[in-house]
């Protein structure tokens, strides 16, 4: 699966990169980036945990 970021939304809270430092990283620009093309399986449930604590809820999962 795939994850994305609003960056016209995300104002770097940092809190995807606290729950999933393997998927996020906040850049200098104070906007998550992700760091993967394909979430594996074994970094859902991370990602997801990211998803919720997003502030702006800026991240989703791609169709």
């Amino acid at each position: 699966m795939k994850v994305k970021v609003n960056s016209d939304m995300c104002e770097g809270h940092a809190k995807c990169q606290a729950a999933a430092p393997e998927v996020f990283r906040v850049g200098d620009d104070d906007v998550s980036v992700v760091l993967i093309d394909e979430v594996p399986k074994e970094l859902e449930e991370k990602v997801e945990r990211a998803i919720r604590l997003c502030p702006r809820q800026a991240i989703a999962w791609e169709k």
